[in-house]
């Protein structure tokens, strides 16, 4: 057991070696061995997932050998295909071996049976979608980012996410392995499409689309599990988006105020750290007479100007009953510990009170 686990340890370094330069070098045969590493870990993968003890040692080992444990134990059984897409993407693979893997991918064994055709089709339906993801969009100033692309990737992370489920709950939900995925996209898109993606589970449609359509609903064990993975992939997610104040600084500034409020009806921990966010930032205004107004009295601390705090306090009392009890509670708190003035231009939380 423990040679398999050595040898466990050489995927990561497969799959970085199959993105490098260093593939200009191989001939047929070397792709040749590759693949049947590729096909061994798959071997590894089918033997012990019925097996839990061993499951976890061979997931645990992966995941020790890599910096973020991005692979876990369920993808042993998709490694020819990582392998596959990894090549197929490099264009320092010579010509030879190029159209030797192409044969080998396209060559199945059983004839459309089992479950080689039906992972090409999701490999070629992955590679499809990623290739219409970095078509080149309209400036944002212009036009608003089409609905489509940011969906579609925040379908793509659910699919990632749930597929991964069993690794997740054995690391205890860490958010390190989520970051790992949203590193690899741009700022604030990786923030937009956690915020699709926490918005699609709530939809009703996150959870079934991730899974390729399934149909099964008609079960209702089977509707309490996929109950259960959502609840599970949204806490990773709310995990790393609150685990850090200037990242959730950052998503609610780039979110419009519809969308968060419609987040937070839906998920109660952000929420109360929305509210606690809106407060921090409404605290750094103060009232100019002159002026007549509210302006901010730091330009660094006061992230929203009044008519932007107002409209977020405005949204979250028009998304439901409930947030609007919730959001009216704390402001009339806040105007307490100001003195309970009831009169314009004195707490910044009396002014909000009587605008919502």
């Amino acid at each position: 057991m423990e040679a398999v686990l050595g040898q466990l340890e050489q995927l990561p370094a497969l799959l970085a070696v199959s993105r490098s330069a260093l593939v200009r070098d191989w001939d047929s045969l070397t792709l040749d061995r590759a693949l049947e590493w590729a096909r061994y870990f798959q071997h590894l993968h089918d033997r012990f997932r019925a097996r839990p003890q061993l499951r976890e040692a061979l997931g645990r080992r992966l995941r020790q050998s890599q910096p973020y444990p991005l692979f876990g134990f369920s993808a042993l059984g998709r490694c020819p295909q990582l392998l596959g897409l990894a090549l197929l993407e490099n264009r320092a693979l010579p010509p030879a071996p190029c159209r030797r893997l192409l044969r080998s991918l396209l060559q199945c064994p059983d004839a459309g049976t089992g479950p080689e055709p039906r992972r090409l089709e999701l490999l070629a339906r992955r590679k499809a979608a990623a290739s219409l993801l970095v078509l080149p969009r309209r400036p944002p100033r212009r036009l608003p980012a089409p609905e489509a692309p940011l969906q579609a990737e925040a379908q793509l992370l659910l699919s990632r996410l749930q597929e991964e489920e069993q690794e997740i709950r054995k690391a205890a939900g860490h958010p390190r392995w989520l970051c790992g995925i949203l590193e690899q996209l741009p700022q604030p898109r990786a923030l937009q499409v956690v915020a699709a993606a926490l918005a699609l589970l709530k939809q009703g449609r996150g959870a079934e689309q991730a899974r390729g359509g399934g149909r099964d609903g008609s079960s209702l064990d089977g509707c309490q599990t996929s109950a259960a993975e959502d609840e599970c992939t949204a806490r990773l997610l709310l995990s790393w988006l609150l685990g850090s104040q200037e990242r959730f600084s950052a998503f609610c500034l780039c979110l419009p105020s519809s969308h968060l409020a419609f987040l937070a009806d839906h998920y109660p921990q952000l929420s109360r750290s929305y509210l606690d966010l809106l407060t921090g930032w409404g605290s750094h205004l103060i009232y100019d007479p002159l002026q007549g107004r509210w302006v901010k009295s730091c330009l660094n601390k006061a992230k929203l100007s009044w008519e932007e705090l107002r409209q977020r306090f405005n949204c979250l009392c028009q998304e439901s009953a409930l947030l609007k009890e919730q959001t009216q509670a704390v402001l009339k708190h806040l105007r307490t510990q100001d003195g309970d003035f009831k009169v314009c231009g004195i707490s910044v939380w009396t002014d909000l009170l009587m605008e919502v």
